[in-house]
């Protein structure tokens, strides 16, 4: 009887929305990063600025499912971790999230910045936009070198709350990777 009471993965689920997001922004994260990286080694080849212009537009999608998902998570409470996990465990979860949100806010916010400086036009989605602010290469150089570096940040984040997952899958076998996987 006792068995009946303790929250199950299908009790502590997130949302569809929630894990829709949450996959969702991890393909388009991880392909953007793979995609920003390849670009860095074509800059300066011939029709390199395709690539540039992918990766803003995509951008712009990725930071636009950003938002709706910081709104989602502001005004949806997700159910409480296990409490056979340690307490040192939920406080690194905590901060955990706490550090991918800020990163997938703070890492765009960098490279629209770079872009906002930068001499080339911004085009998105093939479609040319009016400049805002004036050419600044310097400044704009600390932008993406902001972008950058927290890129391989948000790359060691990401690769610790995979990790933190399949550790939760293969050896605490608690639901808690489940509670994001479709069922």
């Amino acid at each position: 009887m006792r068995d009946t009471l303790l929250p199950t993965a299908q009790t502590t689920a997130y949302a569809p929305l929630a894990k829709m997001l949450h996959w969702t922004l991890a393909v388009l994260i991880i392909g953007m990063t793979g995609l920003g990286w390849f670009m860095m080694s074509v800059e300066d080849d011939p029709g390199s600025e395709w690539y540039f212009n992918l990766h803003k537009s995509i951008g712009v999608v990725i930071v636009t499912l950003v938002l709706l998902r910081v709104l989602w998570r502001l005004t949806h409470t997700p159910t409480p971790l296990p409490a056979s996990m340690a307490s040192w465990e939920v406080t690194a979860a905590k901060i955990g999230h706490g550090l991918l949100y800020l990163a997938m806010l703070v890492m765009p916010f960098f490279g629209i910045v770079g872009t906002l400086l930068s001499k080339h036009d911004s085009v998105l989605f093939g479609i040319a936009l009016p400049r805002m602010a004036a050419p600044n290469h310097d400044l704009g150089e600390i932008f993406f070198e902001a972008h950058s570096i927290t890129a391989w940040i948000f790359v060691a984040l990401i690769a610790l709350h995979a990790l933190a997952g399949l550790k939760h899958l293969v050896l605490n076998k608690d639901g808690v990777f489940q509670r994001m996987w479709f069922s």
